[in-house]
């Protein structure tokens, strides 16, 4: 069986924002698999989304902290800053990351590893809020 549908990420200020819950209660079609995969798509360049450790938020705090560090804003040979200094920095850092996932279905939740979490990575300073498409493939 198939489900797939949009799910908006209300907009979020810059940084790492755990969204496992989010994602689990727009998603109560999860239940009625016994075994299959979740694929999390970002329909956007300059959000990215991951699995990362969801019980010490100095992660998410370092992870942006890092990024930053290597991909700093204001960067003279950019070009493609239209949207201000943090345009492109946002893209490359959002192709770093990555725009989907595929998550594990077993019993109706996401079979995530203990400390795991799904994030949303917001990118950038002013963003707007974020669709997500979410497909649901498997056994029910």
């Amino acid at each position: 069986m198939w489900t797939q549908k949009q799910i908006i990420i209300p907009q979020k200020e810059r940084g790492m924002h755990l969204i496992t819950e989010l994602i689990e209660s727009q998603l109560p079609e999860l239940l009625e698999y016994k075994i299959g995969l979740l694929n999390l798509f970002i329909q956007h360049t300059s959000a990215s989304i991951t699995i990362n450790e969801n019980a010490d938020p100095t992660v998410r705090g370092d992870f942006e902290n890092y990024l930053n560090e290597i991909i700093p804003e204001d960067t003279p040979y950019f070009i493609h800053t239209y949207e201000g200094p943090d345009d492109m920095p946002a893209h490359i850092k959002s192709s770093i990351l990555g725009s989907s996932l595929s998550i594990p279905i077993t019993n109706g939740v996401m079979n995530l590893g203990t400390w795991q979490g799904v994030y949303l990575f917001e990118h950038r300073n002013n963003a707007s809020p974020r669709k997500i498409i979410a497909t649901i493939s498997g056994q029910v």
